[in-house]
């Protein structure tokens, strides 16, 4: 296997170090960073297989400038807080030509705990690509890759260290909650009221708590399907502010 690995990176110092042990196996990784401020590119450089390449801020952007970068026939796309396994490994070398796509199951890690419901699990994501029949990747916050052909499913999971701790899930749901509530905003969500609200956060704690089992994953999965409660809510709470914003120009406008 001719295997160029694609990591995206953004203030991952000490993130990217096993990550990038568990690629020594690939021709080559591209590393494409976000504008990061601390000494991920200095940890990078440890490397020699690694090239560092700046990138831009957009999940999509980022992922399609290492294919551009990438020599390799297949391309292998793992994030900084992801590390392949030994077993995966194996699979990913041993892979034919029936499939011209790839996605992977992951063992998502959150508060350092395996999570094994919570809709934490087997959580496919496709990842692997034999470079001449991929296209692009698109989407904002949720990306989606492109691709002439059929997709397969490897057996052999990554490991995921989501989440280790709240002020970790905070940090992120406020990055992502003004991306998400911008796409809401733009694709001309109906304005949001108390009922929508309310809607919002039950029909979170219904698919968190009761579709997927969260509390099969103990204390910790409770915790979980309570904060995504509290993330979701955030985004809209976001998207409101937005929309009152727009309100209050139109209304200028008028006058």
């Amino acid at each position: 296997m001719n295997v160029s690995a694609i990591v995206l990176t953004h203030n991952s110092k000490d993130l990217i170090d096993e990550c990038l042990k568990s690629l020594l196996w690939v021709k080559e990784v591209i590393v494409v960073d976000d504008n990061s401020s601390d000494s991920t590119k200095e940890s990078v450089s440890r490397y020699a297989k690694a090239i560092f390449v700046e990138g831009k801020h957009s999940f999509s952007d980022n992922r399609n400038i290492g294919a551009r970068k990438a020599r390799g026939g297949w391309l292998l796309y793992v994030d900084d807080d992801e590390r392949v396994t030994p077993e995966l490994k194996k699979e990913i070398e041993k892979i034919g030509t029936d499939y011209c796509a790839y996605a992977i199951p992951r063992k998502n890690y959150i508060f350092k705990k395996e999570f094994k419901h919570s809709g934490q699990y087997p959580d496919y994501v496709k990842r692997v690509f034999e470079k001449e029949n991929f296209i692009k990747w698109m989407g904002e916050l949720h990306e989606e890759p492109e691709f002439k052909g059929k997709l397969g499913h490897l057996r052999s999971p990554l490991i995921h260290k989501k989440h280790d701790n709240l002020s970790d899930m905070v940090t992120k749901t406020n990055e992502w909650s003004e991306i998400e509530a911008k796409l809401m905003f733009n694709e001309s969500h109906p304005p949001m009221t108390w009922w929508r609200f309310f809607s919002v956060m039950f029909r979170e704690f219904w698919l968190r708590m009761i579709k997927q089992v969260a509390f099969l994953d103990g204390t910790e999965g409770v915790i979980y399907a309570i904060y995504q409660v509290f993330s979701r809510s955030v985004s809209y709470a976001k998207l409101w502010e937005l929309q009152l914003e727009d309100k209050k120009r139109n209304i200028k406008q008028d006058i």
